[in-house]
């Protein structure tokens, strides 16, 4: 879908798209050089979303995180649709893992979409 271009989401997409780590909304919130309030910041977020430029990470304790890694990871197809991503505990930064996480399900099932944030300690922090 064709969406009007504005400033905030110009700036909101380059700010993601320059981030090697997904970032939180607050995180967003206090990166940005310009004003914006945190309802747009969400709305702008939850388009790019759906218009599939970024995609949202939901953490174990339920903080939402959003990443623009599909140009990232399109040299491994399987990676786009299905990647894992990890937390680090000592830094709080979350990140997509740009390898296929190996995993099984019960004979039967189909997996149409995965949705997994692995915990521990990153290589930078360990």
């Amino acid at each position: 879908m064709n969406r009007r271009n504005t400033p905030t989401k110009e700036a909101v997409l380059n700010l993601l798209i320059n981030s090697e780590k997904a970032l939180s909304q607050d995180a967003i919130e206090r990166q940005l050089d310009v004003k914006i309030n945190r309802a747009t910041i969400y709305r702008v977020l939850n388009r790019f979303c759906e218009d599939e430029l970024v995609h949202k990470i939901v953490a174990e304790d339920g903080k939402q995180y959003f990443a623009a890694c599909k140009k990232k990871c399109e040299a491994i197809p399987e990676v786009i649709q299905h990647h894992f991503h990890f937390r680090c505990l000592s830094c709080d930064t979350i990140e997509c893992l740009q390898v296929p996480v190996e995993y099984s399900v019960p004979q039967g099932y189909e997996v149409k979409n995965a949705n997994c944030v692995l915990t521990g300690v990153c290589k930078d922090c360990s």
